[in-house]
C-alpha cells in the first residue's frame, strides 16, 4: 500500500535525519531492508527500541562490515535495490568498500542517497557536527529568537529533518523518477547547509526588500510584531495568534474588545499594542480563550504540548495520529486519495536466524542467507 509501493531500498544505519528519511520513505509503501553492524556503533542518544519510532515499518539486520564476504553481503542486496540511503561522514561508506561507485558498477539504475550535514565536499565536510551546528553557519539560527535575547534552538525539526531528511527525499525521488526515463541511477549529495539555505531564500528576498531587519525579533514574523505572537493566559498556559492580513486582524480587535491608537503596520507602535493585547489575553485561560477564538477569522490556535496535541478534536478528526504497537505516534503524511498508505509497523530487529531469512524473503536466495547465517556474517 501507498504510493511507494514496489520500491526497494537498502538503508544504512545511522542517526538522525537518516533513519527519518528511511521512515518517511516507509511511510509511503517502500521496502526497505535496513543494515545494522554486527559491532555496537555507539550512535547517538540510546533509547528502548520501541520507542525509536523512525525506525518503524521496516527490518533490521546485521552483517558484519568488516568482513569481504560481509561487504560482499551488502553489495548483494544492493543489487537488488532501486535506492540506497546512508548518512555517514564522506569516506566511510568508500572504506568499507560500499562507495558510489563500486554500487553503480553493479547497479547501474541505483539511486545513491547521502545525507551529511556539511555535504560530500568543501573545507567542513570532513568535520563532525549536529543539526545547532548547520543551522547556525546558515543564519537561520541567528534569525530565531526575541529581541535582546539569545537565539532560539528550534528543536532539531529544521535542521535534521527539514533541511535534512525532507531534502533528501526530494532528491532520491527525483532522481528515482530520472532514472525510470534514463535507465541510469546518479549519486544524492543531501547537505542540511545546503537545505536549510533553500529553506531561507523567501527570507532573503524580503531582506532586500527592506521588509526583514537582521536584528531578530523585530520583525513580523518572529515575534517582532504584536499580531503575530504568543501569550500566556490567565493560567499559565498559552496561545497564538497571527491575524497577518488586515481583515483578520480587524477580527483579533473586535474579539478582544480593543482599540489600537497605530495602524497595523507601523513598528513604533507595535511595542504597546503587545503589552495591550497581552493584559487582555491574560484574563481568560487558555480553554477560555480556546473557546471564544478557535475555529473563527482570528488565525487563533491554542499553544499545546505533545501530549495535549494527541487529544485535539482537529487532530482526532483527521486522523493525524495512530496506535502503532500500542504507542501513539503521528500518522504517515501527506495524504493519498487512491493510493493511501498503510497504517505504520512497529520496527522490527531480526536477531534469530528465522528472523534474519523472512526479513531478507524477496532480497536474496535463501541458500546465501543460510549460508551467511553459518559463516557468522549475518
Amino acid at each position: 500500500m501507498g504510493p511507494l509501493a514496489g520500491l526497494k531500498i537498502v538503508e544504512f544505519a545511522g542517526i538522525g535525519p537518516g533513519p527519518f528519511a528511511g521512515m518517511l520513505l516507509a511511510d509511503l509503501g517502500a521496502e526497505i531492508i535496513r543494515i545494522d553492524r554486527k559491532q555496537a556503533s555507539g550512535l547517538g542518544l540510546q533509547r528502548p527500541r520501541q520507542f525509536d519510532y523512525a525506525l518503524r515499518s521496516r527490518k533490521t539486520i546485521r552483517i558484519d562490515l568488516k568482513s569481504a564476504a560481509g561487504t560482499e553481503l551488502a553489495l548483494k542486496l544492493v543489487d537488488q535495490a532501486d535506492g540506497l540511503l546512508e548518512g555517514f561522514r564522506p569516506q566511510v561508506m568508500e572504506r568499507l568498500g560500499l562507495g558510489p561507485d563500486t554500487c553503480l558498477a553493479r547497479n547501474p539504475k541505483l539511486v545513491y542517497g547521502r545525507i551529511t550535514g556539511w555535504g560530500q565536499t568543501g573545507p567542513l565536510a570532513p568535520s563532525v557536527g549536529h543539526d545547532l551546528n548547520y543551522i547556525a553557519i546558515t543564519g537561520a539560527l541567528n534569525a530565531m529568537g526575541r529581541a535582546g535575547g539569545p537565539p532560539a534552538i528550534p528543536l532539531n525539526l529544521l535542521g535534521d529533518y527539514a533541511g535534512g531528511s525532507l531534502y533528501l527525499i526530494i532528491g532520491m525521488l527525483s532522481a528515482l523518477l530520472e532514472a525510470g526515463r534514463s535507465g541510469r541511477g546518479q549519486v544524492v549529495d543531501a547537505a542540511i547547509v545546503d537545505g536549510v539555505a533553500s529553506l531561507s531564500t523567501q527570507l532573503y528576498g524580503m531582506m532586500r526588500a527592506g521588509l526583514l531587519n537582521l536584528e531578530r525579533g523585530t520583525n513580523f514574523i518572529d515575534s517582532g510584531a504584536h499580531f503575530y505572537d504568543v501569550y500566556e493566559c490567565a493560567d499559565g498556559k498559552w496561545v497564538s495568534i497571527a491575524p497577518v492580513e488586515e481583515k483578520f486582524y480587524r477580527q483579533l480587535l473586535k474579539a478582544l474588545d480593543i482599540e489600537l491608537a497605530a495602524p497595523q503596520l507601523e513598528r513604533a507602535g507595535w511595542p504597546a499594542a503587545k503589552v495591550k493585547i497581552a493584559q487582555r489575553i491574560r484574563a481568560k485561560t487558555r480553554d477560555e480563550w480556546s473557546a471564544l477564538l478557535e475555529g473563527t477569522e482570528v488565525c487563533f490556535a491554542p499553544v499545546l504540548d505533545f501530549e495535549e496535541a494527541t487529544e485535539h478534536p482537529h487532530l482526532k478528526a483527521r486522523g493525524v495520529y495512530v496506535d502503532v504497537a500500542g504507542e501513539v505516534q503521528p500518522a504517515p503524511a501527506p495524504r493519498f486519495s487512491r493510493t493511501q498508505p498503510a497504517t505504520p509497523t512497529a520496527g522490527e530487529q531480526a536477531d534469530t536466524p528465522d528472523a534474519v531469512r523472512a526479513a531478507l524473503q524477496g532480497w536474496l536466495p535463501e541458500q546465501d542467507v543460510g549460508a551467511a547465517l553459518e559463516a557468522g556474517i549475518l
